[in-house]
């Protein structure tokens, strides 16, 4: 058994490497030539500012499609309410009788779903926010040159949508 962990490790450290080689972002195309859209995990976006500079519009999309991805205070603070919810529980003892709200299960599960829940409206507010940066492009390619392609592109009403692994750092 130790034999094979200490392969499986080994191998993983060999071709861990080729991870590293991965790009950890977006692209568009740009005159044939591939850019980060997302230099960074706080600047989304910030690839493309040099051209979308350019253009007033584009610029204050992109400007309000950074602003909106900022993390606020009140997902910081539901999230550390989980955890402090979820550390009450843990240092609970056994559940007693008549404590059906600060039982030791009940806090658990309350603050996993109060970490869920921060989880959940953050993602589904970068979800929502993602047409700004494709309307600030757009607004780009209507008076500019050259033309920006971000995937999923959308031409002519029809949606073409890239498939691969997407990493997050």
């Amino acid at each position: 058994m130790t034999k094979k962990l200490l392969f499986l490790l080994s191998f993983l450290l060999i071709i861990r490497p080729s991870w590293a080689a991965d790009t950890c972002s977006r692209t568009a195309i740009i005159n044939y030539q591939e850019v980060l859209v997302d230099v960074s995990n706080s600047g989304r976006g910030e690839g493309l500012r040099f051209y979308l500079e350019k253009d007033p519009v584009a610029k204050d999309l992109l400007d309000e499609y950074q602003d909106n991805n900022r993390p606020t205070w009140t997902g910081a603070a539901l999230s550390t309410a989980g955890t402090g919810v979820m550390l009450a529980g843990l240092l609970r003892s056994s559940e007693g009788r008549g404590e059906a709200l600060t039982g030791r299960t009940t806090l658990l599960v309350g603050g996993v779903a109060m970490i869920a829940l921060s989880y959940l409206i953050s993602k589904t507010k970068q979800h929502n926010n993602e047409h700004l940066l494709h309307k600030s492009v757009e607004e780009y390619n209507k008076r500019n040159t050259p033309r920006i392609y971000l995937a999923p592109t959308e031409s002519n009403g029809k949606f073409g949508v890239g498939i691969g692994i997407g990493q997050e750092f």
